[in-house]
């Protein structure tokens, strides 16, 4: 399901230096971002950016704060944000960088034609909504894990401000009021999640102030007990039955047995930069490796900024990485040589392939029946850094608004709908319009396969840390930025205001943000080849930097209400 086009104006919240994504993204930049020394924290709300600070007050570390903001969201963000889903971290201390996966997995019974009829065709929705469409979730011990290996204050004090915001309320913002009434027939099939988010039949209008008590009882335990207080016990047979009555196959033994992978990140150089992000099962990293290593081969820093040639040789490069995506699941299970595809001779033969006057129709780059689909991103990203010189991004997920729609009864939070990302039959698109291939199949244990992005790229004692919600789009949204800062060395705030465009091989079109084209160069690009669709807003990136000398800058996207707050020394 497509979401509707939204744009949010500043709140600006007393008692700390908060800063709201201050424009609309189109047509004009405007710069908002503000220098601090002690912390930086970016997020999608003004509760969970707070949450951040807090912790960065209390002499906490950017992966206590990062923790503390993204149990915040998975309280005043429930579209996106989670104890019932999953994500990745990027973090990054002195010269020591490291990435976590808490993707979410396969349940032990699952099968690769699970969401297949007796006819063979697929069963509509089911593995969009209920039970069926649950992975197992992984935020509940994927955030401990950073803060157990990269934290400094107790972890009780960490979780305070989630839980002290689900017990004592937060007040509604018209972002979740706006999300809950679009969503209004998914969370109106389930009667319990309807009780909690439909109240009297309809969503809670913006300043209504919201307790959730059954979360914040969770709350309280996973505060004392970490994750085996979700993973195991009277919570985890909370999460086993609600998936089991929805006609799911989670069961106590699947989140038992679930762990999170510290993984060595994907380093890579490009444009002068050294540049850290995800290795699969998230396949952000590898388009960035792919699409930035080609556009450095065709010169693409010395063309005119804005150009139709800059934008030509952006669609044709995402065309070949997210073609070559295709090819990627789970890497505990596929026989696919990445090491080929990130390469240097395979990445140079594919920017050969590039005409530099023509589109190359994707049927070319690897033949697949072209099949449209909507685009939803029920993701959320953050971006936090200390005054000690660790940074992290992290993105978490749901995967659509809301998750699967089935509310665990007793815990508080919902479940996500993680599944439909694997293929789940040849030639079907998931919910984001992407084409996969056998290697991200259905089997039990298997990670699926992501393009969640968060990165962080450096050079010299300049540093930035960034990442977007946005499905298939977050990595174009997260590289487009990334370009704008170190190729063209924009203000922080005017890269993420700047338009963007969007292209993922199948289905064959350029995708532009409303108003991101003039009409000029929209006729250029058709000459060329290329098909356009206007969208709505592609991503919300969320950017902090650290610049020479130690200065702190942060930077929300104007895309969304995302906040971003600085603490001074």
């Amino acid at each position: 399901m497509r979401r509707p086009a939204q744009f949010y104006f500043p709140v600006l919240i007393p008692a700390t230096i908060v800063l709201a994504a201050c424009a609309r993204p189109l047509p004009a930049p405007h710069p908002c971002a503000a220098p601090g020394d002690a912390g930086a924290v970016v997020s999608a709300e003004a509760d969970a950016t707070n949450a951040g600070l807090d912790i960065l007050r209390a002499g906490g570390s950017a992966a206590d704060a990062a923790v503390a903001v993204a149990l915040a969201l998975a309280v005043v963000h429930p579209q996106a944000g989670n104890l019932g889903g999953g994500g990745f971290a990027v973090v990054k201390n002195g010269d020591a960088v490291t990435t976590l996966d808490f993707r979410e997995t396969a349940p032990r019974a699952a099968s690769h034609d699970m969401f297949l009829g007796p006819d063979g065709k697929t069963i509509p929705d089911a593995s969009l909504v209920g039970g069926l469409a649950a992975g197992v979730p992984g935020s509940p011990a994927g955030l401990y894990e950073l803060h157990h290996r990269h934290g400094v204050l107790p972890w009780r004090t960490v979780v305070e401000p989630a839980l002290r915001l689900a017990r004592d309320g937060f007040t509604v913002s018209p972002r979740l009021h706006d999300a809950i009434e679009w969503e209004r027939d998914l969370l109106a099939r389930f009667p319990e999640t309807a009780a909690v988010w439909l109240p009297e039949g309809k969503p809670p209008e913006p300043g209504t102030v919201m307790r959730l008590p059954e979360l914040a009882a969770t709350l309280a335990t996973y505060s004392e007990r970490g994750p085996e207080a979700i993973m195991s016990g009277p919570v985890a047979a909370a999460v086993a039955a609600a998936a089991h009555d929805h006609g799911g196959l989670l069961t106590t033994a699947d989140l038992l047995d679930y762990r999170p992978i510290w993984r060595e990140p994907l380093r890579f150089r490009a444009f002068g930069w050294e540049v850290a992000s995800m290795r699969l099962p998230s396949s952000g990293g590898f388009i960035l490796v792919q699409s930035l290593g080609m556009l450095e081969r065709l010169g693409w820093s010395d063309l005119p900024r804005s150009s139709v040639d800059r934008l030509h040789l952006l669609a044709e490069v995402w065309r070949r990485a997210y073609a070559d995506r295709f090819l990627l699941g789970d890497p505990a299970r596929m026989t696919t040589d990445v090491s080929r595809l990130l390469g240097p001779a395979w990445i140079a033969e594919r920017a050969a392939g590039i005409d530099l006057a023509r589109a190359t129709p994707s049927a070319r780059i690897r033949p697949w029946p072209g099949i449209e689909a909507g685009e939803a991103a029920a993701t959320t990203h953050l971006s936090v850094a200390d005054g000690a010189g660790e940074m992290v991004a992290l993105t978490s997920t749901l995967n659509g608004w809301f998750g699967c729609g089935v509310y665990v009864r007793g815990a508080g939070f919902l479940l996500n709908n993680e599944m439909d990302d694997f293929v789940i039959a040849p030639g079907r698109p998931n919910m984001f319009g992407l084409v996969q291939g056998k290697a991200n199949s259905v089997a039990p244990g298997a990670r699926m396969l992501s393009s969640m992005c968060p990165t962080i790229a450096w050079r010299g004692d300049v540093s930035i840390a960034l990442g977007s919600p946005g499905g298939s789009r977050i990595p174009t949204a997260t590289m487009q930025v990334l370009l704008d800062l170190i190729v063209d060395h924009d203000p922080l705030q005017a890269a993420v205001d700047r338009p963007r465009i969007h292209h993922q091989w199948l289905p064959d079109q350029i995708a532009a943000e409303r108003g991101a084209l003039d009409d000029r160069t929209r006729a250029a690009l058709v000459e060329r080849g290329h098909t356009i669709r206007d969208v709505d807003p592609i991503g919300e990136v969320s950017v902090v930097r650290r610049r020479s000398g130690g200065r702190l800058e942060a930077a929300a996207d104007a895309r969304g209400p995302g906040v971003a707050g600085l603490t001074p020394q």
